[in-house]
């Protein structure tokens, strides 16, 4: 790897006890070398950039003023923490951030004592902070500690955010919550709430005229707390002065102090260290430019959100693969299908949780917009929605990732299947998605989606497949499940004209009349499960392969041709197997008193960390080599 570069000040900065020993006069100058450091290194190896760009100032203010770990500081969601991680003993190492063996690119408990919470899903922060805080105070810790949650204004739309908000409003834990406003979550930020923001963003006369009165009737001093309840009657009586209604923090208890330019690093250790000595639950509204010091970045932080390789000087992305000649995403077929589907029938509507771009329902936004809703951060909410919708005859294609539907469970359950309503769920990132490892990555959608009846569940092999499972669903009057994987698929000419599967069947392929062993696979794993038959092949080795398609029902007529003529199973899925689609298969094996030899393969009982969805593969055996590997020992030891 790349040796990069470090500015005068930042190459002895190593932990945050030497971000204090610089005069604050010289704040400016380290954000400007950090931003320049994390932008070579990112530009060669990628991560999240336009969030982390975005948060440097912060990152140094928040570490100039307070102690942490001693002094809480959770990132929600973690992809906007890579200047904490630089300036926390991790600058080193800050090059083999999201690689197999590296850092982490969000924050975790396990790799340095300042990342004080494990957070890779969103609207976390408030609930965790808010229960370190408490228990710091049962644990008689000392009550001086201040437990900060630094939450995006995408975050925020989060319902646990909320309810997380509620709660500390009535506490006394000495809490203070950033928020990070830049407008925007990955998407462009929709709803009320962004709304919201942005009228408390412009009423700065008020904001300066409340901190007139606060600091005239006593501010931080014991005369103010003497007197809490009337100047807050005062606080509140100027809000409605300016607006005829309270802020919606101060009516849940919560001190609303702001906005104040977040790319600002004097003015925020100048508000920080005052609220320092503010006890109770305090917001703090930042304002921050989303790819801050990066133009391109500021002014297309979707498209920067995760650009992969980039030219650090200008910005340009690098093309990710020159010849045109090249298969689809997934999600892109998943987008263009849907196109399709809505021209076919008016009653489709399309839903995801801020995921607009990153599943491709932008393309229906772009025709169909009446139906087409980003409902931002908000998992529960967005299936809910969709059983709404069901319930009064539209078709919902809810569009979750794997591992962000795991936040939906009940939902799925009670609001879903529990009622039969015809929703789509389209599980986007399903399997190993690679570098943002264990917190993304989708491994258990087939363990808890079998266990809940009426759904069905089905994966595909190709891009083919997803479009024929699409066209299925659409015509299925049942909860319908289809997961599929992140990345590009293998096949050139896909748009294929789709046909109707019959739901719970699967195939055989690749079969032979004196194969000892046969491969039971679910979804596009089983491509490395036919490169393996293809390769033992060559050494006039036959392996069978059948394709399930479905987990949900399972075909047992299928099952049954398989157990009939081969003594020696192998299941291959990427998800893990307890529970999985091997489990499903042994289960009906040892159902009808068969003796077949069943071998699993899959994720195991463990959570995978990042690297290359190849290299987390091969770690998990269920690579080409893997299951080649495997075929090989079972030949030797068949019973």
């Amino acid at each position: 790897m790349s040796e990069y570069k470090q500015g005068e000040l930042l190459k002895n900065i190593n932990f945050p006890n030497d971000i204090k020993q610089i005069p604050q006069s010289k704040l400016p100058q380290l954000c400007t070398e950090l931003r320049e450091y994390i932008l070579d290194v990112l530009s060669e190896n990628p991560g999240h950039l336009a969030s982390s760009l975005g948060t440097i100032e912060l990152s140094v203010a928040l570490h100039y003023v307070f102690n942490v770990p001693d002094d809480t500081l959770i990132w929600d969601v973690g992809h906007q923490s890579y200047a904490h991680k630089v300036l926390t003993g991790r600058k080193d190492y800050f090059k083999t951030i999201r690689s197999f063996g590296g850092i982490s690119g969000f924050p975790r408990k396990d790799e340095s004592k300042y990342d004080c919470f494990g957070t890779g899903h969103s609207s976390t922060s408030i609930s965790a902070v808010l229960g370190m805080a408490i228990a710091d105070n049962l644990l008689n810790k000392s009550s001086e500690n201040t437990h900060i949650a630094v939450i995006g204004d995408g975050s925020m739309t989060g319902g646990m955010a909320f309810e997380a908000l509620n709660n500390a409003g009535t506490s006394d834990a000495n809490l203070l919550i950033i928020l990070n406003d830049n407008g925007i979550s990955i998407d462009k930020q929709v709803g009320g709430l962004s709304k919201y923001f942005t009228r408390i963003t412009i009423s700065a006369k008020y904001n300066r005229l409340k901190n007139k009165i606060w600091n005239m009737l006593g501010g931080n001093t014991l005369q103010y707390s003497k007197h809490k309840s009337f100047v807050k009657k005062v606080l509140l009586a100027t809000k409605y002065v300016f607006s005829g209604k309270s802020t919606f923090f101060e009516a849940l208890g919560i001190r609303y102090f702001g906005p104040i330019n977040g790319n600002d690093v004097d003015d925020l250790i100048k508000t920080l260290k005052s609220l320092k000595h503010i006890k109770g639950a305090k917001i703090l509204h930042i304002i921050t430019k989303k790819g801050k010091g990066l133009p391109q970045a500021e002014k297309n932080p979707t498209t920067y959100h995760a650009p992969g390789l980039f030219n650090p000087h200008t910005g340009e992305l690098r093309a990710e693969n020159r010849n045109t000649q090249i298969a689809p995403k997934y999600q892109d077929v998943f987008g263009e299908t849907m196109l399709e589907l809505a021209a076919i029938d008016n009653r489709i509507v399309g839903i995801t949780p801020a995921m607009l771009s990153g599943c491709s329902l932008d393309k229906m936004m772009d025709v169909y917009p009446e139906r087409t809703f980003d409902v931002g951060i908000a998992e529960q909410h967005a299936v809910t929605l969709a059983a709404g919708f069901a319930a009064k005859g539209l078709i919902p294609f809810c569009n979750i990732y794997s591992s962000f539907m795991q936040r939906a469970y009940d939902q799925i359950i009670h609001d879903v299947c529990l009622q039969n309503l015809h929703v789509v769920f389209c599980l986007d990132r399903a399997g190993l998605v690679g570098e943002d490892g264990a917190t993304h990555h989708g491994a258990f959608d087939l363990a808890y989606l079998r266990a809940i009846p009426n759904i069905i569940i089905a994966a595909p092999l190709n891009e083919m497949e997803l479009r024929d499972m699409l066209f299925t669903a659409l015509y299925t009057n049942k909860p319908f499940a289809i997961r599929y994987p992140r990345g590009r698929g293998n096949n050139l000419n896909w748009r294929n004209e789709m046909k109707i599967l019959t739901v719970g069947k699967g195939c055989a392929n690749e079969c032979s009349n004196d194969a000892q062993i046969a491969i039971c696979s679910l979804g596009t794993i089983g491509n490395n499960a036919l490169e393996a038959i293809s390769q033992l092949k060559t050494e006039n080795i036959n392996v069978d392969f059948y394709n399930f398609r479905f987990l949900k029902p399972l075909d047992t007529q299928l099952i049954e041709e398989v157990i009939s003529k081969h003594k020696i199973v192998i299941t291959v899925e990427d998800g893990v197997i307890t529970g999985g689609f091997g489990s499903a298969i042994a289960e009906y094996v040892t159902k009808v008193n068969h003796n077949n030899r069943i071998i699993r393969m899959g994720l195991p009982d463990s959570f995978i960390e990042h690297g290359t969805v190849k290299e987390l593969q091969h770690v998990c055996g269920i690579d080409t080599e893997g299951i080649y590997n495997q075929i090989r020992k079972s030949l030797k030891h068949k019973c």
